[in-house]
């Protein structure tokens, strides 16, 4: 439920992370408002994007922000919090949805909702917050119809996708709900003339979304006997990763032909944070900082030495003697802590599925003496993911202890993944090139990106 566009703190800088934080709180806080305390479970990053493209395009009025009190995921302090429309119809939205996503879990009996009175009460649940969120969306002009259509539509068409079955066939439904709560931004900002590009942009990000969760689950799933996307329609990684770079590209130019009041944070998260939330699920990198091949003139701000804030090609960027690119995969190769990024079953850079020698690791690793040795490969298995209540409990005790916001890495309620605390660093090297970018200004000038 988190969501994909997880930003990093450097390249927001202190005064955009305050208007993320103030977005993210005013979503929390506008599902508590209308529909109670539970609801708040449901609070997302991708949710908080309607929030922030509303305020971007309307002239900022003097409602726009309130004064919350303490809260324990803050360290207890207050701040200012975004509230108005675009916060209400950001939570219409993530209600309508997280409730099409408990019915899909009740279907596939995930966890515990496979036993029958849990299932009945997550249901109950589902409804509730479907029809909640069918009137927050009324009142403020939006309908939600269009989102519980492609829910509804989604089912069908996984039932009927198989090998050969276009990807994007399977896509289109959550395309359709994305582009609808984008364009109706434009209408609350007062601004009918963006509708049409934010309705684009908002289909390339659903395209995104439904891709990289298929790409991040794709071997849970298999291991689960779970469906994925890419697993039933036969679609490759390097393919997958070829449609996630033109989404990128046309999220770009669609965001060119909106106008803004101030655009910079909703830039920043939907181009650069975005690029970087592609980057992480493909394993090109844990931080968007350095050069990438694939994006051509879009490779990250610490690519170019025109910034003046660090060497040429940036502290993550491989020397240019690396092999560059594993067969299938578009961009460099980025030496990780677990090697290069290789689809399963290909070979890589040195002819085996492993540069070092060993199993699957790379120095330090495992598979042999500091992953150099030819011993077997061992990886523990990776943990299952929780049911419904499990999650809702576990997303409880994080938000109870602050381990979201204060810890340096927390592992998700419901995925079980590895995520970033809110308040922790994305690396540990010099990030200073990050401030110049914080606001954009740098591509007025340099051409580290075609922004």
């Amino acid at each position: 439920m988190f969501g994909i566009v997880r930003p990093c703190s450097h390249r927001l800088g202190e005064g955009l992370k305050a208007q993320w934080m103030a977005h993210l709180c005013g979503l929390c806080l506008a599902l508590r408002g209308d529909h109670g305390q539970f609801a708040r479970v449901v609070t997302n990053y991708d949710g908080l994007l309607i929030s922030v493209l509303t305020e971007a395009q309307a002239e900022h009025a003097a409602g726009g922000r309130r004064t919350a009190g303490p809260c324990p995921l803050r360290g207890m302090r207050t701040a200012s919090v975004a509230q108005g429309e675009g916060a209400r119809l950001a939570a219409a939205v993530s209600l309508v949805l997280a409730s099409a996503k408990v019915r899909d879990h009740v279907a596939d009996g995930d966890g515990l909702l496979a036993r029958r009175p849990v299932a009945a009460a997550a249901r109950r649940v589902a409804a509730k917050w479907g029809k909640a969120g069918s009137r927050t969306g009324s009142d403020v002009g939006f309908d939600t119809a269009v989102l519980v259509d492609a829910v509804e539509r989604q089912i069908g068409i996984e039932a009927l996708a198989g090998l050969g079955t276009p990807v994007l066939t399977v896509t289109e439904p959550t395309e359709t709900a994305t582009a609808a709560a984008f364009a109706h931004t434009a209408v609350l900002a007062g601004r009918p003339g963006n509708a049409a590009p934010l309705a684009e942009a908002g289909r390339l990000f659903g395209r995104l979304a439904h891709l990289l969760d298929a790409v991040e689950d794709r071997e849970a799933d298999a291991a689960s006997g779970a469906w994925n996307p890419l697993t039933a329609t036969g679609t490759d990684l390097a393919e997958a990763r070829r449609l996630a770079d033109d989404a990128l590209r046309g999220i770009r130019l669609a965001l060119r032909e909106a106008e803004f009041v101030d655009g910079t944070l909703a830039h920043l998260l939907i181009v650069h944070e975005l690029r970087r939330s592609v980057d992480r699920a493909f394993g090109a990198s844990g931080c968007a900082h350095g050069a990438d091949a694939s994006h051509g003139a879009d490779a990250s701000h610490g690519a170019d030495a025109s910034h003046g804030a660090g060497p040429a090609r940036g502290a993550h960027a491989p020397a240019a003697s690396t092999p560059q690119q594993g067969p299938g995969v578009p961009g460099p190769w980025v030496p990780t802590g677990s090697g290069p990024y290789v689809p399963p079953g290909s070979s890589g850079p040195y002819g085996t599925q492993n540069p070092y020698g060993g199993g699957q690791g790379g120095p330090g690793g495992p598979g042999g003496p500091d992953g150099f040795g030819g011993g077997p490969s061992f990886q523990p298995p990776k943990p299952g993911k929780r049911g419904f209540f499990a999650g809702c409990a576990a997303a409880i005790g994080l938000c109870c202890t602050c381990k979201v916001c204060c810890a340096d890495e927390f592992e998700g309620p419901w995925s079980r993944k590895k995520r970033e605390g809110w308040c922790s660093e994305c690396c540990s090297t010099d990030c200073s090139c990050c401030e110049a970018c914080s606001i954009c200004e740098c591509c007025e000038c340099c051409s580290c990106c075609d922004c």
